[in-house]
């Protein structure tokens, strides 16, 4: 839901920064400053993001931002084979791939040594990952010198915890060869995980290069929320600071305002932002406002969200520009499972004074006091704006349904 509204790679995280700064800013840092970027859903969203950070970060990098020639790409490897000619205006002998939904940091540079040390047709950049997630990614399973002899995409039962990190470098002409006979193939997805590296492994030399810091694609609202919390604790394993992400845009905002009744535990607080309240453990974007009496825990807030008085809001995502009215809790109630269960609010909605909102809800963006038919919004409800809902939305029982399971 968070990204009805805006792409993946722009959705805001640790306050002042977006997802995609962290990828951009591994480039930078690698020495990697001539980079283009294939957009596709919401593409002049992402489009404007990025020229703001270009046009912030001066010659330190240059973009060039390519839509598809007709409609969407196919796939990732549909979007990369469309684009060929800009690797190749360039004669570069080797073609790093990245996705831009992942927190991490990493010198590129070491994965290419690896790659030219291995004489490695394509490279995959691993890391491991609990085998209760593996099936939310793509899995390798190598020879004990790191040659991949199998390559799964999202597999329901993985037999391996190496996860696919999305990051891949391939030889230029090699590249292209096999991407053209993918664009042959009517059978296929036209997508690295799915298509082009499985037929590689098999055929080609592949290697896998272990990735042993911090990595997060924060593709569900839990993984976006865990990460969050992460930059919370005492010593995080994510040192943003260390990460070294360049921003869009200076901010220059003022610095927080703390009333003297305000207390902050182990949070993030962003420029900008005004606390009358409490915070506990949470991450702040720039002109947050916590009025008196009000208490927000364990939850991210985005930018220009106001948070009414004597309000609580717990185990929360709260999206950009929301109105929460006085005498709010958003977020009531236990875990019924192992995880926190967390309540989303869509981007810009009004939630009316006097309103509690359980576990595991889903508030629809834009939704305004009149979308809430009680003042009580029991556990796992969505409440959707109701000018917007079409049949497309409802289940046989008339019933809000969500057709996006990720983020």
């Amino acid at each position: 839901m968070l990204c009805d509204v805006r792409p993946k790679p722009v959705l805001p995280f640790a306050g002042r920064y977006r997802v995609v700064d962290f990828s951009l800013s591994n480039c930078l840092h690698s020495g990697i400053t001539d980079i283009g970027v294939l957009v596709d859903y919401q593409r002049s969203a992402l489009a404007q993001y990025l020229l703001r950070w270009q046009l912030t970060n001066g010659a330190a990098a240059s973009f060039r931002i390519m839509e598809p020639k007709a409609g969407s790409y196919l796939g990732t490897a549909d979007a990369v084979y469309q684009n060929l000619e800009y690797a190749a205006a360039r004669q570069a002998e080797n073609v790093l791939i990245l996705a831009g939904d992942h927190i991490y940091q990493m010198d590129y540079a070491r994965m290419l040594a690896f790659h030219q040390q291995m004489n490695a047709d394509v490279t995959v950049g691993v890391t491991s990952v609990p085998i209760t997630e593996a099936h939310r990614f793509g899995t390798v399973d190598t020879t004990a010198g790191g040659q991949i002899v199998q390559f799964v995409e999202k597999t329901p039962q993985p037999t391996s915890n190496m996860a696919s990190m999305g990051i891949y470098i391939f030889n230029r002409a090699f590249l292209a060869r096999r991407l053209a006979e993918d664009a042959r193939d009517p059978d296929s997805k036209h997508d690295f995980g799915y298509s082009l590296l499985p037929q590689m492994v098999k055929q080609d030399r592949a290697f896998a290069y272990q990735y042993d810091g911090y990595w997060q694609d924060i593709g569900t609202v839990d993984a976006y929320y865990q990460a969050s919390m992460e930059l919370t604790r005492h010593n995080p394993t994510l040192d943003v600071n260390g990460a070294r992400p360049v921003l869009s845009q200076s901010h220059n905002a003022p610095p927080p305002r703390i009333l003297h009744q305000a207390r902050i535990i182990n949070s993030v607080i962003s420029p900008g932002c005004v606390i009358k309240g409490r915070v506990e453990n949470s991450v702040l974007s720039p002109g947050v406002i916590v009025e008196e009496q009000a208490v927000v825990r364990n939850s991210v807030v985005m930018e220009n969200t106001s948070i009414g008085f004597h309000s609580i809001v717990d185990n929360s995502v709260l999206d950009e520009a929301l109105n929460i009215g006085g005498f709010c809790y958003v977020g009531f109630g236990g875990s019924t499972g192992g995880r926190p269960e967390i309540t989303v609010v869509g981007k810009g909605a009004v939630i009316p004074p006097h309103t509690a909102i359980g576990r595991n809800c889903k508030i629809h963006p834009r939704a305004r006091p009149a979308d809430f038919s009680a003042s009580v919004v029991p556990y796992g409800t969505t409440v959707a704006q109701s000018a917007i809902l079409d049949e497309s939305t409802l289940d046989s029982r008339g019933e809000t349904r969500w057709v996006r399971e990720s983020i």
